[in-house]
């Protein structure tokens, strides 16, 4: 990213603010890393409105992230894809971020419906196991019940010609 030029102070104080938006930021996500989940779900809950703000919207949708669970995360997308979207000068630094974040929500969806189609078909294929050994175990009790020899001949007599 290319800097505003020394002759523009309102861009530099302006740049300045970002990067302290971004550094607040990224120190938050830090200290939702050591939270709880009672924790992340109480900040969730102080966090509940952001308006129009996209560095609080940041801030929830990080603390959604923390969450793991389906509804904050697509939650959490729709908040980082607005904020990605604005248009407001003043959030420059913050789009970027955004669309990252919004793209690692995405590939973190897909890789879930992945696991969880696995999983069913991984489910899927141990009934057809058990059932198949039964269906196994059925045949060999009637292939035992059919193969019953008869008695040994007594000591002494002549086993009969075919």
């Amino acid at each position: 990213m290319e800097l505003p030029p020394a002759s523009q102070p309102g861009l530099c104080a302006n740049t300045s603010s970002e990067s302290d938006t971004l550094a607040s930021l990224l120190l938050y996500t830090e200290r939702l890393r050591s939270m709880s989940g009672a924790e992340v779900t109480g900040e969730i809950a102080a966090l509940a409105d952001p308006g129009n703000s996209a560095p609080h919207q940041m801030r929830l949708a990080l603390a959604l992230m923390h969450t793991h669970q389906a509804v904050d995360t697509a939650r959490a997308l729709g908040l980082l894809q607005r904020v990605a979207n604005q248009s407001a000068p003043d959030n420059a630094l913050l789009r970027p971020l955004a669309r990252l974040l919004a793209a690692r929500l995405q590939d973190q969806r897909r890789l879930e419906d992945t696991v969880e189609r696995q999983g069913q078909h991984l489910r899927d294929s141990q009934r057809r196991i058990e059932q198949l050994n039964e269906r196994l175990e059925a045949m060999r009790a009637i292939e035992r019940s059919l193969t019953t020899r008869p008695p040994p001949p007594p000591p002494g007599s002549r086993p009969a010609a075919p």
